[in-house]
């Protein structure tokens, strides 16, 4: 069998915007995938079309999370041509199907992301080792709706995150709190030490980075777009990161500016 070297280790780099947060952060350069974010942002975009969108970009999301942080190996496949000649076999660099991956849905906005993320997890990897847990965590906040912290309600975590990929697909990277709380508990409650952590977001805020950075430096970020819209004018023709002190992109009341509102209300129709 003759192997061809052009497969056998597989260059692959996410093209993303240029930032100074570090090497744990990856914010997507894809006019695609935002032109379709910008749509599930208007005021107009409700359901059915707006879990359509998030399902879309989703499966985007979670190629390039696969792509760009999960273990390799090589097989070789003997193709339909191997009826016919002996040079029906290919050979090369893959996903290892082997790797355990946890996928947790952070209750309500991560219910529909994570659910795709496990669907597509199922048919990449080996599905006995593909699990979903839930969480539910809510945010605190005081009289002035000011976030002040994170309350974890409830959970179903389903055993041991020993050597596992822990991802966690939640659309709307705000403050941080909510999943910094989330990362804590399964560093500290659930049993095995995971093998990554990382966060899958539509937006995230400089504020979120920071948070993550701080409490859980090892956390890897992937996002599609970084909001900093409420920075100074001055601050947004900079380099994000470069002012990291002086960038914002929440609004006084903790919500990303310029944001899509609140995701999870709209996905559920809680307005209804």
């Amino acid at each position: 069998m003759s192997i061809d070297s052009a497969y056998q280790n597989l260059p692959y780099k996410t093209v993303e915007i240029e930032h100074l947060y570090g090497p744990n952060v990856h914010i997507l350069s894809d006019p695609f995938l935002l032109s379709h974010l910008a749509f599930l942002c208007e005021q107009s975009t409700t359901q059915p079309a707006i879990n359509s969108v998030v399902k879309d970009l989703y499966q985007y999301l979670i190629k390039a999370v696969l792509n760009g942080e999960f273990p390799r190996t090589h097989t070789t496949v003997k193709t339909r041509m191997i009826e016919h000649s002996p040079l029906g076999v290919w050979s090369g660099q893959v996903l290892d199907r082997n790797v355990k991956t946890v996928t947790v849905n952070i209750v309500r906005a991560g219910t529909l992301p994570s659910q795709v993320c496990f669907d597509y997890l199922n048919k990449t990897l080996d599905p006995q080792g593909v699990r979903q847990d839930h969480v539910l965590v809510s945010r605190v906040t005081d009289a002035l709706e000011h976030v002040t912290g994170s309350h974890l309600g409830d959970s179903k975590i389903g055993g041991s995150i020993d050597d596992a990929m822990v991802l966690f697909p939640d659309p709307m990277g705000a403050t941080g709190s909510s999943l910094a709380q989330v990362i804590e508990h399964y560093k500290r409650s659930v049993p095995g030490k995971a093998r990554k952590f990382i966060t899958v977001n539509l937006m995230i805020t400089p504020e979120y980075i920071r948070r993550l950075h701080t409490e859980h430096p090892e956390a890897i970020i992937y996002a599609l777009r970084l909001d900093r819209g409420a920075s100074p004018a001055k601050i947004l023709a900079e380099t994000p990161g470069k002012h990291w002190n002086q960038e914002s992109g929440l609004s006084d009341k903790q919500y990303i500016l310029p944001g899509g509102g609140g995701f999870g209300e709209i996905m559920n129709n809680a307005y209804c």
